[in-house]
């Protein structure tokens, strides 16, 4: 093994798609792959016996799905960073891996040119989303694209999917009233929400929470 670099275990059961982000990875001095599987428990069993710095994991494999190794890996103490490869952009599924402890997600068709940049992104202790995901996530509740990756590395995962309709409507430069009427709920819980994405996203009054809003470029 070599010292010095950025040890990786690839979990996919594609065997030719491993070969093909192994390929790209040895292009990279800086990585080392010291490891393989085809399935979910055999992730598992590798990691029982052996240390990788860096796991890359598919969602939809055999035996074990992805979410089950991410399950068992936290619970027993020995999850590495991990970024999961799907061929999902599923909003949901992605906020589910993240709570599991994933540190980046990334599709398998912009893998071969993302891998590099989220292994290092990743190892570094940032996490790491791929264009099409940061886009997808960002267009389902605001209907916009955005490129700030830092905003959106800082706030996602933090806000509840309510919250994130209050802040999409914010964007919009709704009035309480008006958010109140649109999703059904009265001034005073849409007041109370607001409060809450204040207190998450660090801003001490509503105009702080706008400056905010436009500062990092939700809304173009």
């Amino acid at each position: 093994m070599k010292t010095g670099t950025i040890t990786v275990h690839i979990a996919d059961d594609h065997k030719i798609l491993i070969d093909g982000i192994m390929a790209v990875l040895k292009t990279e001095k800086g990585i080392n792959v010291v490891g393989y599987s085809l399935d979910g428990l055999s992730v598992l069993n590798w990691f029982d016996k052996n240390n990788a710095e860096i796991l890359v994991l598919d969602i939809g494999m055999p035996k074990l799905d992805g979410i089950k190794v991410l399950r068992s890996l936290q619970t027993n103490g020995n999850l590495p960073k991990t970024i999961v490869l799907t061929s999902y952009n599923d909003v949901k599924l992605i906020k589910e891996v993240l709570k599991m402890g994933a540190k980046g997600f990334i599709t398998k068709v912009s893998a071969g040119e993302s891998i590099i940049e989220a292994i290092k992104t990743v190892h570094e202790g940032d996490m790491y989303f791929s264009g099409d995901i940061r886009n997808k996530i960002v267009n389902s509740f605001t209907g916009k694209k955005v490129s700030d990756e830092a905003y959106f590395n800082e706030y996602f995962g933090m806000l509840s999917d309510r919250e994130y309709e209050i802040l999409k409507l914010v964007a919009e430069e709704y009035s309480n009233k008006e958010i109140a009427d649109t999703l059904h709920i009265s001034s005073g819980t849409v007041e109370t929400h607001k409060k809450n994405i204040m207190a998450k996203l660090g801003v001490k009054n509503a105009v702080g929470l706008a400056i905010y809003v436009v500062k990092h470029k939700l809304i173009e």
